[in-house]
């Protein structure tokens, strides 16, 4: 996770790393995608079929055994990956702009991410990295956001690598007992960002690349009101605040700390931590299951949900009905062009790059540096972030990521309006 230099400014060896695994399969990537989600249908029917023959294995039952409608979705994703990779059924499942875009665009980059970052979560999450920082960050993160210092360290690894290896270590704090119900879900919904590479291919999109600083500024100040207010609102401030097995394991293990300095009591809360660790079997067997999870498990959901999401937005009126109340909002805002703004606010929710493209032609430079920041501030997009939230343990239903998404439009877009105005 440590920040390195890159071509296109800071990144992380784990991003560094699935790049370069994403050109070495480039040629094999389809096959291998496609062999995954069909898989992990024709595994998961042949689990439910017969259930007694795999009550002995945990790593199986943990992949193969979801709950019913679970089975449905990556069922439904393999029938989509195999419609697009031999280009057959109706073309709105498999056109460039569907199935086509999640299948040769999306999934090839999170194959990768997953294969690395779930191998080498295991380093990050039990030899005491995050108790350190936990510790130092939580008389900011608790009186500021309400939550454990820890997850600031899933909002840089968000930042400077992917929303999904933020989503995936949330996951996992959130089922080793050292979130609640509700933090978990507050910090996947809200500390997920986007990395900093994605915000400059939205900006290219816009034609604005010499304006990334304030960009990046204005995204930064949006997102930390929304992590500030969305808390306090439903459906988060409904969420329990238990844990998943009833027991605390941040504070069962910090409570042993009690020097004086934080400084010290963050290194030895840390220390204990590390002394804790498994052998190497034991972390190489961790991240192994992790990665065969993320695989078996999320891929398929990734391309159903994927690809659901981009057919209503691509072949629907349902996404501009959806966006026309947001056009006296616009004009209440004065931004130039309300009606085709308005259009692209909704559409954000099947996927954070289609409202770039949307609006790149719109002749305002103001427009198009609002809805270019807004689609990443809106931050749930059904074709990975809302996707890979649903198929993890965090406690989220669609309805929920429906409106916290609603939400984190009509919070970010009066500060993203407000800075606008200052920059043009």
């Amino acid at each position: 996770m440590t920040p390195i230099p890159a071509e296109k400014g800071l990144t992380i060896p784990v991003a560094v790393l699935a790049n370069w695994l994403k050109t070495s399969l480039a040629a094999m990537m389809p096959w291998i995608l496609a062999t995954i989600v069909s898989s992990s249908a024709l595994l998961t029917l042949w689990t439910f079929v017969k259930p007694a023959a795999f009550m002995q294995h945990h790593v199986w039952q943990k992949l193969f055994k979801p709950a019913p409608v679970w089975l449905w979705v990556r069922l439904t994703g393999a029938v989509f990956i195999l419609a697009t990779l031999f280009a057959i059924g109706p073309n709105a499942i498999h056109s460039s702009a569907t199935g086509g875009l999640v299948f040769n665009d999306l999934l090839p980059v999170l194959l990768c991410v997953f294969v690395f970052a779930g191998l080498f979560l295991p380093l990050l999450l039990n030899f005491g990295l995050l108790e350190m920082i936990g510790t130092l960050m939580t008389k900011i993160m608790r009186p500021v956001f309400r939550l454990p210092g820890r997850s600031a360290v899933d909002c840089i690894a968000s930042w400077l690598g992917d929303g999904s290896v933020g989503i995936l270590l949330t996951s996992k704090q959130y089922e080793a007992g050292f979130y609640t119900a509700r933090e978990a879900a507050v910090i996947g919904t809200t500390f997920s960002a986007v990395s900093v590479t994605f915000c400059l291919v939205v900006l290219g999109q816009v034609k604005l690349e010499h304006m990334f600083v304030p960009f990046y500024g204005t995204i930064c100040l949006a997102g930390i009101v929304a992590a500030i207010v969305l808390p306090y609102l439903p459906p988060l401030r409904g969420k329990p605040d238990t844990f998943i097995d009833g027991f605390d394991h941040m504070k069962a293990e910090g409570g042993h700390f009690n020097q004086t300095s934080v400084w010290r009591r963050a290194f030895s809360h840390g220390l204990h931590r590390a002394s804790m660790a498994p052998g190497v079997k034991a972390t190489a067997r961790e991240g192994v299951e992790t990665v065969l999870d993320m695989l078996f498990g999320v891929l398929p959901v990734i391309m159903a949900v994927g690809t659901c999401a981009l057919m209503v937005a691509e072949y629907t009126p349902v996404f501009s009905w959806l966006g026309a109340p947001f056009v006296p909002l616009f004009e209440l805002l004065q931004i130039p062009f309300a009606v085709d703004a308005s259009k692209a606010v909704m559409v954000g929710f099947a996927d954070m790059f289609v409202p770039s493209i949307l609006i790149a032609e719109v002749p305002s430079d103001m427009t198009r540096f609002v809805i270019a920041a807004l689609s990443v501030t809106q931050l749930i997009y059904m074709s990975e972030v809302g996707a890979l939230l649903l198929g993890s343990k965090i406690p989220v239903t669609l309805w929920d990521l429906l409106l916290i998404f609603l939400l984190r439009t009509l919070v970010t877009l009066p500060v993203i309006a407000g800075m606008a105005h200052l920059l043009f």
